[in-house]
């Protein structure tokens, strides 16, 4: 997989059997143990292809203050010399790197305004097969709403070798900055409003149909805060908790 891509995303939660049923009844996920000795750690899965993972908040991360939300992950060629260059630009690590027995190799960080993720790469050095573009049950994109934006691009530009795109302004919050990880745009940046507590990054499911999809939510338990709203490209998003307060997103091509 090449550098600089996500490559897969984890709910921290506080009761992970609860938000792998939401998610289920949701986005369609099946879930599996990771299988992983000593670790308790869910697959989710949509069909025979891996999406992310489920997991309790680690007890050093609860009694720092983490709350229930989700992780993406950022393949990178040396996870340590990754690291090292993290924070010669202004991040931090927040989990120094150590390894995964039979998966791989991880650290966990932030941009410099504070934004989590995760450097990984793969034990075997094996790409996993490409997953058609907005494909239902997938990452569809990833929204980082950042401390300030033109700052955080150029962090993640220098970090990973992501490339602007287009702009949308969009009114009182200011510029909205499409970028690429790869060939296509599969993301947006903007300064946070000042209400949001801190920068971080949100990532939109696919589903086949948003109505459908906003019943299914409050059905099982979550919450819509904002939408659902038509985007450029005639598709339709809305962001939303979890029964365990994470914030995620869902996004359709039909209403």
């Amino acid at each position: 997989m090449p550098h600089g891509q996500f490559c897969w995303y984890e709910l921290m939660t506080s009761d992970p059997v609860a938000a792998a049923e939401f998610y289920k009844r949701v986005i369609g996920w099946e879930s599996e143990a990771a299988g992983v000795p000593g670790v308790d750690y869910t697959i989710v899965k949509m069909g025979q292809v891996g999406v992310g993972g489920i997991m309790t908040i680690p007890e050093e991360a609860a009694r720092m203050g983490a709350v229930p939300c989700w992780l993406g992950y950022i393949y990178v060629e040396d996870v340590d010399a990754a690291s090292v260059r993290l924070i010669e630009a202004g991040g931090k690590v927040k989990r120094p790197a150590w390894d995964i027995p039979g998966v791989g190799r991880a650290a966990v960080v932030a941009d410099p305004h504070g934004a989590g993720l995760v450097l990984f790469r793969d034990s075997s050095g094996a790409t996993p097969p490409p997953v058609p573009h907005n494909a239902p049950g997938h990452v569809s994109w990833h929204e980082l709403h950042a401390g300030e934006r033109e700052a955080a691009f150029a962090f993640y530009a220098g970090q990973f070798g992501w490339t602007k795109t287009s702009t949308f302004p969009m009114g009182p919050m200011g510029l909205y900055q499409l970028f690429a990880t790869g060939e296509l745009p599969n993301g947006g940046m903007l300064t946070k409003l000042p209400d949001v507590p801190m920068p971080g990054w949100l990532f939109y499911f696919m589903v086949t149909g948003m109505d459908a999809a906003i019943a299914r939510v409050t059905e099982a338990g979550g919450k819509i805060i904002n939408g659902p709203h038509q985007v450029p490209g005639e598709s339709w998003i809305v962001q939303g908790l979890d029964p365990q307060g994470a914030m995620f997103a869902l996004n359709a091509a039909a209403r």
